[in-house]
């Protein structure tokens, strides 16, 4: 795993690969934007990222972690090289595990606003946004959701909105996913039709990642193969009866 360390001004570097003694870090959910928008490693290595629009939600979640008294950082975009394939796969079968072990997880919803005015005062101006966000139709982020301690949103002006149990209600209506599951209840706790049907409307852009999304969720390890296509997810749901039906 790689982080990005925070020095006292601000400034970003990634620490080396750490297999031990991770300190504690924060960890970025949202949703990607365009390609050409998004902060590389490369880019943060060759010093390019600070151009790129993507650079808003990185130094937003550094400015958010320190105030929290963390020194480090950890952005799916740009803590990841993603040319090298072994990276990738191991970045992607640990996900869960990542997410679930961070201090604290910052939502950016970069389509909610605080903002736009909203006619009436029976709910905060940016709920209806809130609630239609992009970022609850994305197969990823349902285990950023579920597997960390603490997950907080923040608007995109990086306002802070609340967190998982302050809109646990707001997410229930939303998501379909019982209070129980966001209260941090095991997810072998509910059967697997349930947690099937917690991803069932949501996408990805590749077709595989909607099988390699969800393998946190049923703790399950399936071999990644881009370019297999909807057999990803047949072979996720051999690996997940094997589970419970071992031989």
């Amino acid at each position: 795993m790689r982080l990005l360390r925070i020095d006292g001004s601000g400034e970003l570097s990634f620490t080396k690969d750490l297999v031990q003694d991770v300190p504690p870090y924060a960890i970025l959910s949202h949703t990607w934007g365009p390609d050409e928008d998004e902060v590389t490693f490369n880019d943060l290595k060759d010093g390019s990222g600070k151009t790129k629009a993507g650079y808003n939600k990185i130094q937003f979640c550094g400015q958010q972690a320190q105030k929290d008294n963390l020194q480090y950082i950890w952005v799916d975009t740009c803590c990841i090289d993603k040319a090298n394939y072994t990276e990738l796969a191991e970045a992607i079968t640990s996900m869960f595990r990542w997410y679930r072990d961070a201090t604290k997880c910052y939502v950016f919803l970069s389509d909610v606003s605080t903002r736009k005015r909203q006619h009436g005062l029976t709910m905060p101006k940016w709920e209806s946004a809130f609630r239609s966000s992009r970022w609850f139709t994305r197969g990823w982020t349902l285990q950023e959701l579920l597997a960390p301690k603490s997950v907080n949103f923040f608007s995109r002006e990086h306002d802070r909105l609340g967190d998982r149990n302050t809109l646990e209600q707001e997410i229930h209506e939303t998501t379909g996913i019982p209070h129980a599951a966001l209260r941090g209840a095991p997810l072998a706790n509910f059967s697997t039709e349930e947690r099937m049907r917690w991803a069932a409307k949501r996408d990805t852009k590749r077709r595989e990642d909607k099988a390699y999304c969800l393998l946190g969720i049923f703790g399950v390890f399936i071999p990644l193969i881009y370019g297999e296509g909807d057999n990803a997810f047949n072979r996720l749901k051999d690996a997940i009866n094997e589970s419970v039906f071992p031989l």
